[in-house]
């Protein structure tokens, strides 16, 4: 249990025997601990394969553990060591990633192989375009649930890349940095050298517990890169600094890390009285091309805001964070290109809704047509909808449901294949009952 740079050392080495068997365990570990999101992510990415992306896999190489010049095993998730009566590693638990089965195990659902083809056959008479701009904005889904993990939804967690050297993190909830690396692999350190700016709409643990570590996993890319010091700028309620100083001052120095921007801020005619902040918004317009980045408070707890980010090349992308339909987000969106609105309960929990302070998937679409936005994704949802959310049957054609690592652009906005959705987790459902 120690960095390779000590495994690697003579000393190191000369403190055991030539036949000695080393266990890894570092974070270069890398090994497949959830299964199950591969699993669905293999199946969702037959039906489209660039909203839907393969999750990046790694297993450690001969080459890799040859580096060591010792007899090595890199750890992984469910491996054993048996001492006696033989003593060997057993292997026959672990996780087996396996892409093509996973297809295989979708296409014995009725009718799923007609609904993929179908819809595979409609995208192909969109026009195709190769221009970059319309690759940006690329929104990234790292967390669609609400309130705690789970297996297939993850915590609130939206990237924003802006262009192929910039992104915005909208909120960051626990398990963001993981979900980050199943998504870009070892691209993990330049996605963080990427990530400008974060913003975190309200206090509540599942919008922000793991800003923490991507702070500091963001400064270890840094100089892993060869980067320059580059503090993170970050929108966020005045109150966030309070547990991010007891932390500083507590446990781990992190405010070297970032440039506090106070949400408040940046709402619309707002009186900037802090000069660094009026500094470290100028920054934010500069690093990230913004034209405009305002903020609103919206209706759900004390200091809860959601954002609006206009790019100087035109496009819109305003964000709701928590909230019940709100007039004053409807104002600040005009015309958005897109809106990413949170739908935490289902039609017929209006009751509910106002008494959690949520909207209902209703609820949001309707936000997002009087906003007049061009295209609505559904995000935050219960995780008693862990698969797939209801939805009324007569959405319209402009409005998406978000999956955790699901990414879309200009270029593949569009309404998912719902039919084929439908049939993906209706299997899992299925296997689930029989595994």
């Amino acid at each position: 249990i120690t960095p390779d740079s000590v495994l690697k050392d003579s000393r190191y080495k000369q403190c055991f025997g030539e036949n000695t068997q080393h266990l890894i365990l570092n974070e270069n570990c890398k090994s497949i601990h959830h299964l199950h999101s591969y699993r669905i992510q293999s199946q969702l990415n037959y039906i489209h394969p660039k909203i839907f992306p393969l999750l990046k896999n790694h297993h450690p190489s001969k080459e890799e553990e040859a580096e060591f010049s010792v007899p090595v095993t890199q750890g992984e998730c469910l491996l054993k060591y048996q001492l006696r009566p033989k003593r060997e590693w057993q292997k026959d638990a672990l996780f087996n990633y396996n892409p093509a089965e996973y297809v295989v195990e979708a296409l014995q659902l009725p009718d799923f192989q007609d609904s993929v083809q179908t819809c595979h056959e409609s995208l192909s008479v969109k026009p195709a375009t190769s221009e970059t701009r319309n690759c940006y904005p690329e929104v990234v889904f790292l967390g669609t649930g609400s309130a705690v993990p789970m297996k297939i939804r993850n915590v609130s967690s939206t990237l924003v890349n802006i262009s192929p050297t910039q992104s915005v993190l909208l909120d960051c909830g626990e398990g963001t940095f993981g979900q980050l690396c199943r998504h870009y692999g070892d691209e993990i350190d330049k996605m963080l050298c990427n990530i400008a700016a974060i913003f975190v709409s309200h206090i509540h643990a599942d919008h922000h517990t793991g800003l923490l570590n991507i702070l500091l996993q963001r400064h270890r890319a840094l100089v892993s890169q060869g980067e320059s010091h580059n503090p993170l700028l970050l929108v966020a309620p005045t109150i966030l600094w309070t547990w991010l100083r007891q932390y500083h001052d507590n446990c781990q120095e992190i405010l070297g890390h970032i440039k506090m921007i106070p949400a408040q801020f940046l709402k619309e005619n707002a009186n900037v009285f802090k000069p660094n902040a009026k500094v470290y918004i100028e920054s934010l317009m500069e690093k990230c091309d913004f034209r405009e980045f305002q903020t609103c408070e919206v209706r759900h707890c004390k200091n809860a805001f959601g954002c609006s980010m206009v790019h100087k090349s035109g496009w819109k992308v305003v964000y709701s964070g928590d909230t019940m339909p709100c007039a004053a987000l409807v104002d600040m969106g005009k015309d958005a290109s897109l809106l990413i609105h949170e739908a935490t309960l289902e039609d017929g929990m209006e009751e509910e809704a106002i008494e959690k302070t949520h909207s209902t998937t209703s609820q949001a679409v309707e936000v997002g047509m009087r906003m007049n936005a061009k295209f609505i994704m559904l995000n935050h949802f219960s995780q008693r909808y862990a698969k797939i959310p209801l939805f009324s049957e007569d959405s319209s054609e402009k409005v998406g449901i978000a999956f955790d690592h699901m990414q879309v652009s200009e270029n593949c906005i569009l309404s998912e294949p719902e039919s084929g959705l439908k049939l993906v987790y209706m299997g899992v459902i299925m296997i689930e009952q029989i595994m």
